[in-house]
């Protein structure tokens, strides 16, 4: 792997990971379709791409450090000083949602890495078939719900099931903010609470999965490089999607995962 497919793909994650189109099918997507020689086992590339996972951790811990300061406050103050909290009660949502996901990623992954990954046609579908849930989903969300869940309102069975539905970013073309971002509006959870949510929901995953394959990873300049600019990009892409979803939908990512499931498949057809 040179530096400028490090930098590529880092840009890839960092721009991917916060968006809902699936950081993981584009980081086996995007050296497809322009015919990268990464040269590298699947166990380094796996190892590579939660390198890249651990840049956009650092854009989370950037962003949102002070709600995760609050939230170890809130949970401490709870068992020590026996005062209740919002903050408290978040910490401990976030706890158990992330539980899901940790464990079908623990069971499954082998299964995903040995059948899925190396499918490409299997990875565009899931795609494009999740680009058309989430659409269809926040539009029915936006006419179904009058009134929708603030961040602050968030409720255990809403939290419990958006981590439940994590779950399925294992498979890659689901998405980790994909799948949260629709079952949150199919709850009735406002576009920009469950963006929140999702970034919140996203510090714990990944940091377990940085340290399960910390000893696959050997430290050179380009998965340094690649660190730094996925957590760069990364920073910039959350204030994108913070700002974005406060007056527009998410027609544009279902779009364009489609266009690029097609793509894939036109590839696969005519190569």
């Amino acid at each position: 792997m040179g530096i400028l497919q490090s930098i590529i793909l880092g840009i890839v994650q960092g721009v991917c990971e916060f968006l809902p189109i699936s950081s993981s099918a584009h980081l086996i997507l995007i050296p497809y379709l322009f015919n990268f020689n990464l040269e590298m086992s699947n166990s380094a590339k796996l190892a590579f791409d939660v390198a890249l996972h651990v840049g956009t951790l650092i854009s989370v811990l950037a962003i949102f450090w002070k709600d995760w300061l609050n939230l170890f406050k809130g949970a401490f103050n709870k068992v020590f000083k026996k005062k209740d909290s919002f903050e408290n009660k978040m910490f401990w949502y976030l706890v158990l949602a992330t539980i899901p996901g940790a464990l079908v990623g623990f069971l499954f992954e082998d299964i995903v890495e040995n059948v899925i990954r190396g499918n490409v046609l299997i990875i565009a579908l899931v795609l494009a078939v999740v680009g058309v849930l989430i659409y269809l989903g926040d539009k029915w969300a936006s006419k179904h719900y009058k009134k929708e869940t603030s961040f602050e309102q968030m409720s255990l069975k809403q939290t419990f099931l958006i981590g439940l539905s994590q779950a399925l970013a294992v498979i890659p073309g689901f998405s980790r903010s994909g799948t949260t971002i629709l079952t949150g509006r199919l709850l009735g959870v406002s576009r920009d609470a469950v963006a929140k949510f999702t970034f919140l929901l996203s510090t714990p995953i990944i940091f377990g999965a940085a340290i399960v394959h910390i000893t696959d990873l050997v430290i050179t300049k380009e998965v340094i490089i690649g660190i730094i600019t996925s957590a760069l990009v990364g920073i910039v892409c959350i204030r994108f999607l913070l700002s974005y979803i406060k007056k527009h939908d998410f027609s544009i990512f279902a779009v364009y995962r489609v266009l690029l499931a097609l793509a894939v498949i036109v590839k696969l057809i005519f190569s």
